[in-house]
């Protein structure tokens, strides 16, 4: 039985707690940064137009002395209209530049928690569907971790609260994270008009996404709950029934899930450059949340067995998780790749203009997330030998975290912040808020309950599992 220590309770609200602290002192921190910009903005414009009049006046001054006073008055007109006219192209694009920098900045404390929480997410849905599949396939080696991988799912409750109120907040128009909420975006002859993203609206309108995303809520909510339900319920009773029930459970969750996934990213993620799509987004970010969910489980595990329990889990099971967040690391490259590769070489300008702002803003953070993704692990655990050790396994988990982590930042941040993106307090206190919450719903549902099922009809196999 696992206890939930004081010690580690403390740890995790710790954690919790220095992160929002952060998060706010960067919040207010990043609100008087902007409202310097906005002062100096002002300032500047006000100087334009004063050097503005001044010129247009010297300039009458002048062709007033040099010639017919009736044409240097035309003239002086005529060059004071002209010069006006420049004066006020070249303000309103200053102007509409200094907003959209605003904007930007306003934006990075949201995106910043936005980026923490759909990674958060990831960890626990990405175990949720793992479990459901280990009822589905009938697989019996793994019935040993089932308790683990519970606990993992429960994870996923906070995050979408977080990305629900987050949402919300930009149908109110606090942040501008979301381009299609803007106001009048789909009001033909306003000012914000864009016809492509009217063209969307009858998917990217704020009833029906509000909709979705508390459709995705109350069903992965759900299938977490009833497996977790059912599960409990074989400690004291059948086995086999409960078997019997969650597979049912894992196979209607199964099937929402392949729907969701997909729909979930592109109402999540993808809406955020609401001009661009892709037809593998769903694939790509449903395969980089399961193999950070590998991760996680991999790193619960190893600290469980350090700590002289899981004794049932031996070499085989460790073996297997690492091939399964090896295997992952692999198809994650090649969905990455095979989106990017047709993407950049068709060069199809509504298409490569999402690369190019990567390319051009964020080079070092996107190859550093690549080569985290898929070289680092692939050299760290390729090797049957390798996925046995439980150092060489914790380091390759780190990279997959970290390097996930970073996928997403760059999934979210360009088109939400541009290049005014940066890591610090705004970035470290939601990792650190989530990290928090994170360790303490999964110590406390490991702590309430067994960590082997008594009554689950293969225990057998998995305590004896070999390869």
């Amino acid at each position: 039985m696992f206890e939930f220590t004081t010690k580690a309770k403390q740890l995790a609200i710790g954690l919790t707690v220095v992160g929002a602290i952060l998060w706010i002192i960067g919040f207010a921190l990043n609100g008087s940064s902007s409202h310097e910009a906005d002062h100096g903005h002002d300032a500047h414009a006000t100087e334009m137009h004063a050097d503005a009049g001044h010129d247009a006046h010297a300039e009458e001054a002048h062709d007033a002395h040099g010639e017919d006073a009736h044409a240097a008055h035309g003239d002086a007109h005529a060059e004071e209209a002209h010069a006006a006219h420049g004066d006020a192209h070249g303000a309103d694009a200053h102007d509409a530049h200094a907003e959209h920098v605003h904007h930007q900045q306003q934006n990075r404390p949201w995106s910043a928690l936005y980026v923490a929480a759909i990674f958060f997410l990831g960890l626990g849905l990405g175990q949720l569907f793992f479990l459901g599949i280990q009822y589905i396939a009938q697989a019996g080696w793994s019935a040993g971790l089932l308790r683990l991988m519970e606990a993992q799912a429960f994870t996923i409750i906070i995050p979408l609260l977080v990305i629900l109120v987050i949402t919300l907040l930009g149908l109110g128009h606090v942040h501008h994270m979301f381009h299609w909420m803007v106001e009048g975006i789909n009001v033909p002859g306003h000012e914000n008009y864009d016809e492509i993203i009217a063209g969307k609206r009858g998917f990217l309108s704020p009833g029906f996404f509000i909709a979705r995303v508390v459709i995705y809520i109350v069903g992965w909510v759900w299938a977490a709950r009833m497996l977790r339900k059912n599960s409990l319920l074989s400690d004291s009773g059948d086995g086999v029934a409960m078997w019997n029930k969650n597979r049912k459970v894992g196979a209607i969750f199964t099937v929402f899930y392949a729907v969701t996934s997909s729909t979930s990213a592109w109402d999540l993620i993808m809406s955020i450059d609401t001009h661009w799509f892709s037809t593998l987004f769903g694939w790509y970010t449903f395969a980089g949340m399961f193999v950070s969910s590998f991760a996680a489980i991999i790193l619960v595990t190893l600290y469980l067995k350090s700590k002289g329990l899981l004794e049932w889990v031996n070499d085989n099971h460790i073996h297997d998780l690492g091939k399964f967040m090896f295997a992952f690391s692999v198809f994650w490259t090649y969905l990455w790749f095979s989106q990017f590769v047709l993407i950049w070489y068709a060069n199809i300008p509504e298409e490569v203009t999402y690369y190019m702002q990567r390319w051009d803003q964020y080079k070092v953070p996107f190859f550093t997330m690549l080569s985290l993704n898929f070289i680092f692990p692939v050299l760290a655990i390729l090797s049957r030998p390798a996925k046995r050790v439980p150092g060489t396994l914790v380091m390759a988990a780190v990279f997959v975290l970290v390097g996930h982590y970073m996928d997403h930042y760059i999934m979210i941040m360009p088109g939400t912040v541009g290049d005014q993106y940066g890591f610090g307090l705004l970035e470290l206190g939601p990792i650190l808020f989530f990290a928090g919450l994170f360790i303490y719903v999964m110590f406390r549902n490991l702590a309430a309950a067994p960590l082997l099922h008594k009554n689950h009809p293969m225990i057998t196999e998995s305590k004896h599992f070999q390869q």
